[in-house]
């Protein structure tokens, strides 16, 4: 069975390794407007110098070029170990689309791309990439490799996600962070997509097993992946609507006016909170609105790689 040509059939992406080139070509070409300009030719290669290293690595010829100092960064230095989760819960499905474009994705499709796009910078770097997924179960795991064919398994994987149906997957989503965190042995760079909408209330299980993933020194960085004007700004017009709960098939009618207020005040304090403890943890917290575009994912993952020691 030919499976790009199956996935094909059920809509999702058309071509999923050619929209995470054009993502980051796009944010390469807008380099010059940053302040990473210089990363642009051979970010792959150069690492921005800090105050206290040793100048024998500097590369005068780009200073002359950028006026910023960059140090050379050799093979060894250069390769990494990077994690890959996704929370494939129903409600990354939201909201329900055909077929998937730059311009118009869901919470998954997001996810997929912008996990694609990083896989993309990874591979011109020659680090190592491993995934994880997880609904209502431990739904995928791969260890971190960095061939060609191990890359273009998880590409497959991403795009089998992106159109899966997954209907009333509830999630426990510290029971798999920490399964996943006992499977990543050695020091790793790891980027987790999740909307954050749980099933269970318990905020204080949730966050011992993000702070889990953050033993053996690995970096973690959590994307808050959700759509901005639906999901926080309750921004639908007041007629009346039956909001169900995709993870379990509960519903209200409801004047989505009547509790605009309250939602809104509810959520941004359960959102804030999220953004204290992350902060607390020392994990990187990053908005990730589904209606905007790839370039806070990609300079934060510029911005922590070159952290990574």
């Amino acid at each position: 069975m030919n499976l790009q040509a199956e996935l094909n059939k059920t809509g999702g992406f058309k071509n999923l390794e050619l929209l995470a080139k054009q993502v980051v070509e796009g944010f390469i070409a807008g380099m010059h407007k940053s302040p990473f300009h210089g990363f642009s030719a051979e970010f792959a290669e150069h690492k921005i110098y800090n105050q206290g290293e040793s100048t024998k690595h500097i590369d005068w010829k780009l200073y002359a070029k950028t006026d910023k100092l960059f140090t050379k960064r050799y093979d060894e230095e250069t390769n990494l170990r990077c994690h890959l989760i996704i929370d494939n819960s129903s409600s990354m499905h939201y909201p329900k689309m055909k077929e998937f474009s730059i311009s118009q994705l869901n919470k998954i499709a997001f996810s997929a791309l912008a996990s694609a796009s990083l896989m993309h910078i990874l591979k011109k770097q020659r680090d190592a990439v491993g995934m994880s997924i997880y609904s209502d179960a431990y739904d995928y795991y791969s260890p971190e490799k960095g061939s060609e064919r191990h890359h273009q398994m998880l590409l497959s994987q991403l795009s089998k996600t992106a159109v899966s149906k997954p209907l009333n997957k509830q999630t426990e989503t510290y029971t798999y962070l920490h399964q996943i965190a006992e499977k990543i042995h050695r020091r790793s760079l790891i980027f987790f997509f999740t909307d954050m909408f749980q099933t269970s209330t318990d905020e204080t299980k949730l966050f011992e097993a993000l702070r889990h993933l953050k033993h053996n020194k690995h970096e973690v960085v959590l994307f808050h992946v959700f759509d901005k004007e639906k999901e926080l700004k309750f921004d639908f017009d007041n007629t009346p609507k039956r909001f169900i709960d995709v993870e379990t098939g509960e519903h209200i009618n409801l004047y989505p006016d009547t509790i605009k207020e309250s939602y809104e005040t509810s959520v941004e304090s359960y959102f804030n909170e999220l953004r204290l403890k992350c902060g607390q943890y020392q994990i990187k917290y990053v908005e990730a609105d589904i209606n905007k575009s790839f370039d806070k994912i990609l300079t934060t993952y510029m911005v922590e790689r070159s952290k990574f020691k």
